[in-house]
């Protein structure tokens, strides 16, 4: 999404995957082309309304310029030599009242002057301190923290932060700090987006707070606030495509900051990224963030780009280009500004030195965790996903859900059914690899269907004079018929109930029970070789073999069984 004027960018957020920093030059330079033309439209319609309503003049608030001209010349030397000294967040403010109060000392023996002067000191010494810091970058190249402007601070991070949490890290950048924990979760846990033009789930979602004690506030707690919201969508969409789709987990992150001195919803991402690996979730690659910062001159056109801004350099700047990323890309980013808009000179610059400090982050991840933990924490919930046929989820189910239910209590697990098209997926967590390895067990026994060829073992459920029904699987007989069970003939079943046996399985009868069969899996002995007959043994010439008499003709009682003596066919039971 780009933001412009007919001259220039103005604002830019987006999703990408994994796109070049020339890319996104490439697609914020076509987005401006068509922005122009729409603008056109808005002139042109402008045009046609005229000039009918009288344009409203601003009430600009009073000045003093006597006081204007005493503050700066009585405190931009003090400010400047402040902003110089390399001083943390605290201290650089506590110099910088001081100097404020050491100007409104003068006015102490004069109550009544002292509050005139005072509203409009504090308005032109906020002027002093921003000019006094970005001549101090655009001419020194020295930031408020002594860094030069490419330079990121120190960083330093941990994982397993929180034993309890499935996976955790800590991620600090100088003055600002993400403690971060993930969740894992099953379908069931999913995020329901139920919003005016779409609802779904969201398997993937992180959380952002930003309490007041982070800055050194101290205000009451009332609610999540817009930024929150922003910074965390943000982070998210940073995160999101590094998530396999494989993946059988809902994820949850929540990022809490602790301290904050500028880019703390880039400081979630990379907590984020290692509190992933910490969980065994096998991103695809880590992903950094960083924070981008610009000053600029308006008079002289100089122009410097900062990595890594602080809190001050983000209030006194002119830009807050937030960028994230992987090694090969960009995966978001969101851009706001404070001037009129910006030039792709300073849009490319920008872009390129953001990368430098990416792979820079980078590194300092992989070397806390190079990749992710090959499996979940012990105490984290395990999960498998399995496929049935849509055919037998009503059977999984069973009625009233009783089946599903009694094997989620037997096994301690959760058991999610969902019909896609033509298959049931199901989803099964639970912290036991054993347990769950039951439930999958009971459910293939549910849905087991033999496959034809198919070596099963086997055992035997009971034991008939012509053969053996054997339980491939619970629910699941059929016939080893005795014939079927060695080469040679013979005369008893070999086996009693109970006994393991492995069994083919060779297809379906024609009253549609299973046929099993076990010596097609021993070795076909040799067959005997016939001896030839001698000289004079044989028939008379011309003389056939007599034909033998017919059988007689089945008779079957009205009951329909067979008479005694009569054949029985050997696939009968």
């Amino acid at each position: 999404m780009v933001g412009a004027t007919k001259d220039s960018i103005v604002m830019v957020e987006g999703e990408m995957k994994e796109i070049s920093e020339a890319e996104m030059l490439e697609a914020i330079q076509f987005a401006h082309v068509e922005i122009k033309k729409q603008v056109e439209a808005q002139e042109r319609l402008a045009e046609k309304v005229g000039k009918s309503l009288p344009k409203r003049e601003y009430s600009h608030e009073n000045h003093d310029e006597a006081i204007r001209e005493k503050v700066w010349k009585e405190t931009y030397d003090k400010v400047y030599e402040v902003a110089k000294t390399p001083s943390g967040k605290e201290e650089r403010g506590e110099k910088f009242k001081a100097v404020l109060a050491e100007f409104l000392a003068q006015y102490v023996e004069d109550a009544e002057e002292l509050e005139r002067v005072t509203p409009f000191a504090k308005v032109y010494y906020h002027d002093v301190e921003k000019e006094a810091m970005r001549q101090m970058i655009i001419n020194d190249k020295i930031r408020l923290d002594g860094r030069d402007p490419e330079t990121i601070r120190p960083i330093w991070s941990e994982i397993d932060y929180l034993p309890g949490a499935h996976g955790s890290a800590i991620f600090t950048r100088g003055e600002t700090q993400s403690l971060t924990a993930v969740t894992l979760g099953s379908v069931k846990d999913a995020n329901m987006v139920d919003s005016v033009m779409v609802n779904y789930d969201e398997r993937f979602f992180l959380h952002y707070n930003f309490p007041p004690f982070s800055t050194g506030e101290a205000r009451p707690l009332r609610g999540t606030s817009r930024r929150e919201v922003g910074h965390g969508n943000l982070a998210q969409r940073a995160l999101a495509n590094m998530i396999p789709e494989e993946n059988p987990y809902t994820i949850r992150i929540v990022s809490d900051i602790l301290e904050s001195n500028g880019s703390s919803s880039m400081a979630t991402v990379c907590a984020g990224t290692l509190a992933l690996m910490d969980a065994g979730i096998q991103i695809t690659k880590p992903v950094s963030g960083i924070a981008m910062g610009l000053v600029t001159d308006v008079k002289t056109g100089k122009f410097t780009v900062l990595s890594d801004i602080l809190g001050d350099e983000d209030h006194l700047g002119d830009m807050d280009f937030k960028v994230t990323g992987t090694e090969d890309g960009i995966t978001a980013c969101q851009m706001d500004i404070k001037i009129q808009g910006l030039s792709m000179d300073i849009m490319e610059k920008a872009l390129l030195q953001a990368r430098n400090g990416r792979l820079h982050i980078l590194d300092k991840l992989n070397e806390t965790i190079s990749a992710p933990r090959e499996d979940v924490k012990p105490h984290a919930p395990k999960m498998v996903m399995m496929e049935i046929s849509k055919d037998f989820i009503g059977a999984v189910i069973g009625p009233g859900g009783k089946i599903i239910q009694q094997m989620q209590k037997d096994t301690d697990t959760v058991i999610a059914i969902e019909e896609v098209g033509e298959i049931g997926r199901i989803e099964i967590s639970g912290v036991s690899r054993e347990k769950i390895n039951d439930a999958i067990a009971r459910i293939n026994e549910i849905t087991f269907v033999p496959v034809v060829g198919e070596v099963y073992q086997g055992k035997v459920v009971k034991v008939m004079d012509f053969g053996a029904f054997v339980a491939i699987a619970k629910g699941t007989e059929g016939l080893l018929h005795i014939s079927e069970i060695e080469w040679a003939r013979l005369d008893k079943v070999p086996y009693n109930e109970g006994d393991q046996v492995e069994v083919k399985f060779m297809g379906y009868d024609d009253r549609k029970k299973m046929k099993l069969s076990r010596k097609v899996l021993l070795p076909r002995p040799p067959r005997p070789e016939q001896k030839p007959r001698e000289e004079g043994q044989g028939r008379p010439e011309g003389q056939n073999r007599p034909e033998r008499p017919a059988r007689p003709e089945s008779k079957v009682n009205p009951e329909g069984r067979d008479q005694p003596g009569e054949h029985k066919p050997l696939n009968e039971a």
